[in-house]
């Protein structure tokens, strides 16, 4: 997705960086397109080796605030995640948060083997794909069985002391985002903030603060064989409510996945939950687009279409 946030390296920066972490020359650079805000690079190494360096918008380029450390926080996150053996990520090669030899951070990892699933659910049978989101499942579970102290930001250890408090900060966020960057929304801000303010409580049931990746989704998945091989994009990581995750959300909730996990039927405080999860991601993705710049008109035209097909829902599940 091309987005106005994404700095770009040059050759020589990238042959740099390179020799300076990996001590070594490089044979090829690819461009990989599928990055919503970093820019990525498949590099071959002179002695075959394939690695993928990630970049960071500049240093000082307006973020969200829920993007504010993302490259420490996915860098971090994958190590922590790494100690798991059942758990497929990259490991870290290389991270640089100095900003001095280019405009941002960067970290280098290994490129694990696999194809995206966002490319590959379309061609696979219903079988196998029942069996990779029943694999999904046991391994989303395996992150979130990771446990905290509080509830927060990975990169500052969490700073609260209920999940209630850090959602709410969440959809603060969000919304203080929107409305200083002038984002238009299909419904006026004061009347979501009423309804969330109003059903809250819901998030008392949530006692004990789990690693959420947030962001797995199909893009952020590999596949090799009918086989996961590796969870990638670690960046939006936060010490949380597991069910915020995205696979328990209303633009999937495969039985299958839910049978990897563990998980029952959502009940009637859980699809509360999940609904204000939900409607926060569908503010995310309309205000994200002003904030990064995205020139593609047709997914900025769905993210409003798809706040305005699921808000009557959300209203409806509240008033019951």
């Amino acid at each position: 997705m091309e987005s106005s946030n994404k700095s770009k390296l040059s050759e020589e920066q990238l042959a740099s960086i390179v020799k300076d972490k990996l001590g070594q020359s490089i044979s090829s650079i690819t461009e990989l397109g599928d990055g919503w805000a970093n820019m990525a690079y498949l590099i071959e190494l002179a002695d075959g080796q394939k690695v993928v360096l990630k970049a960071a918008p500049a240093s000082g380029k307006k973020v969200m605030k829920t993007e504010m450390h993302t490259m420490r926080t996915e860098v971090e996150a994958l190590r922590l995640a790494a100690g798991h053996s059942d758990i497929p990520v990259p490991r870290v090669l290389a991270y640089d948060p100095s900003c001095n030899d280019v405009a941002g951070e960067y970290f280098i990892m290994d490129l694990m083997k696999g194809t995206s699933l966002a490319k590959l659910r379309g061609e696979l049978s219903e079988d196998d794909q029942t069996d990779v989101d029943r694999q999904l499942g046991k391994l989303n579970r395996a992150i979130n069985s990771m446990k905290g102290e509080r509830f927060g930001y990975f990169y500052d250890l969490g700073r609260h002391d209920s999940w209630k408090s850090f959602f709410q900060q969440m959809m603060d966020d969000v919304l203080t985002d929107g409305k200083e960057i002038g984002t238009e929304l299909p419904v006026p801000y004061e009347e979501i903030e009423q309804l969330v303010a109003a059903h809250m409580d819901v998030m008392d049931d949530v006692t004990e603060p789990a690693l959420v990746h947030w962001d797995l989704w199909d893009g952020n998945v590999l596949v090799d064989e009918g086989r996961v091989t590796g969870l990638i994009d670690f960046e939006r990581a936060f010490w949380g409510d597991p069910l915020i995750e995205f696979y328990f959300g209303r633009f999937t909730g495969h039985p299958a996945f839910f049978e990897g996990y563990g998980h029952a039927p959502l009940t009637s405080s859980e699809k509360k939950r999940r609904a204000l999860y939900d409607l926060y991601l569908d503010l995310l993705l309309i205000i994200e687009c002003d904030y990064r710049g995205y020139e593609n008109q047709d997914h900025i035209a769905w993210t409003k279409r798809n706040f305005v097909d699921a808000w009557p829902a959300y209203t409806r599940l509240f008033s019951e």
